[in-house]
């Protein structure tokens, strides 16, 4: 199943993506998790606080239910020039992150990718839908039903609560 052929997708179970190395990722595997999506670059300003945040939630929360799935983007002052393997290379090497890296998207425009659309479709933004930046951050119950939407800006670690809340522990 690829995202492409899903006309009307119910949940982000409803679609597959491609991970860093090429391979097509069912994310329904995901089911009963919860998730914290995020678009990730590796040249901007906000990157270092961003995947130290990131991996310090995920290997807090990892064994109680939390998943965090990073999908590349260039589209945002080119921060984010590499190939996948290159990506993958400097997140795992520089920040010793665990968590899951996707083939580079867009996230924005014509050729957005499916689950960034389903994502975005909805009350979010004082700008629109659109993302106006790297490091744009979705909580998804375990359901596969987008909770809530946070700003570029956000500290990650502000999320705990939510996080611990959908995960039951609060």
């Amino acid at each position: 199943m690829t995202s492409q052929f899903i006309q009307n997708p119910e949940s982000i179970f409803d679609l597959s993506v491609k991970d860093a190395r090429g391979h097509e990722v069912d994310l329904s595997t995901y089911k009963g998790k919860v998730l914290l999506i995020v678009n990730v670059a590796s040249k901007c300003g906000m990157t270092n606080s961003n995947y130290i945040e990131l991996s310090q939630l995920y290997d807090k929360y990892k064994d109680q239910g939390l998943e965090i799935l990073a999908f590349p983007c260039n589209q945002f002052g080119e921060e984010e020039p590499g190939s996948n393997d290159q990506i993958a290379d400097f997140v795992c090497t520089r920040f010793k992150s665990e968590f899951p890296i996707f083939e580079k998207i867009d996230v924005n425009g014509e050729h957005a990718s499916p689950l960034y659309k389903l994502l975005k479709s909805g009350k979010w933004g004082i700008f629109g839908d659109d993302i106006q930046w790297n490091f744009a951050k979705f909580l998804v119950d375990k359901n596969g039903q987008v909770v809530d939407r946070y700003y570029p800006t956000t500290s990650l670690l502000s999320l705990e609560h939510d996080i611990k809340k959908l995960l039951g522990l609060s």
